[in-house]
């Protein structure tokens, strides 16, 4: 006879997946903000910048012709005072430029330059090496998997 509390239905069952999805996020997110931790002290030790700004030189590395900042800004789903400083220093730098869209003066495009792509490239390369080395527990059918199942749930969401 089954203990009270413990026979299994449809509702256990839900209420254990329920648990279990709940445990996965936390490891995930735990993890998560681990690997984005030791990529930021990386991208400052070695390359004196900002997770930020390689963020915003990988979107700008995807667009030759460039990106308007609200454009960039919605790639990178933060604000556009937030990208703004952001292109201000990278500006400064001589990593990006900025050049007015032709018809309308109140917008610009921005876009990398060549020191921004070599940059970026440089950056790229050891950026990859570190994701590998701290998510070297997954081989290669496990990350392809995982990337499959997070698409699921993106994919889910844009039918939401």
């Amino acid at each position: 006879m089954a203990q009270r509390g413990t026979e299994t239905t449809p509702e256990n069952r839900a209420g254990d997946a329920s648990k279990a999805r709940l445990r996965m996020w936390l490891r995930m997110l735990k993890r998560t903000r681990m690997v984005e931790s030791q990529l930021r002290e990386r991208l400052r030790a070695q390359f004196d910048t900002t997770l930020p700004r390689f963020d915003v030189m990988a979107a700008l590395a995807r667009y030759d012709n460039g990106l308007k900042m609200s454009a960039l800004s919605g790639i990178l789903r933060v604000s556009n005072g937030n990208v703004t400083g952001i292109i201000d220093r990278l500006v400064e730098d001589g990593i990006v430029v900025r050049v007015q869209v032709p018809g309308d003066r109140r917008a610009s495009l921005v876009r990398l330059t060549r020191k921004g792509h070599e940059e970026f490239a440089r950056q790229a390369t050891a950026h990859e090496a570190w994701i590998d080395e701290l998510l070297a527990d997954f081989d290669a059918e496990e990350a392809d998997t995982l990337s499959e199942r997070f698409d699921a749930v993106t994919q889910r969401e844009k039918r939401a």
